[in-house]
């Protein structure tokens, strides 16, 4: 998946939730190593200490962990994974909701929306 890195806001947090999205998604498997600092930086045209804050923050969730002198890797907590996933998965509902409110549908129209397709 494309680094779509936004001025909006600081890039460590959308780095952050890019690898966290490429976990949920299945696209990074629970056990793998990641790539390195360097070539993560690469990628995402980001400086390395960026990159480095993001994957400190990632393992200071619980997502990632260091093993000495061979990198870093994913978790293998398969529970850990679905419970963050499912927590990031109410956060954007809830903003979805109130976007739709904003407008004018409530939760009912949206279910006979949904419903409707």
């Amino acid at each position: 998946m494309p680094w779509n890195i936004e001025s909006d806001r600081p890039v460590y947090l959308q780095i952050v939730e890019h690898i966290m999205n490429d976990i949920f998604s299945g696209r990074i498997k629970t056990g793998e190593q990641l790539k390195s600092v360097r070539d993560l930086a690469t990628e995402a045209a980001v400086n390395p200490n960026t990159m480095q804050k993001a994957l400190q923050e990632l393992e200071r969730i619980g997502l990632v962990y260091s093993r000495r002198t061979s990198g870093r890797y994913v978790t293998e907590d398969a529970e850990l994974v679905k419970k963050l996933k499912e927590e990031k998965t109410l956060e954007q509902l809830k903003i979805f909701l109130e976007r739709m409110e904003n407008i004018g549908i409530s939760k009912q129209d949206l279910i006979r929306i949904l419903e409707s397709k």
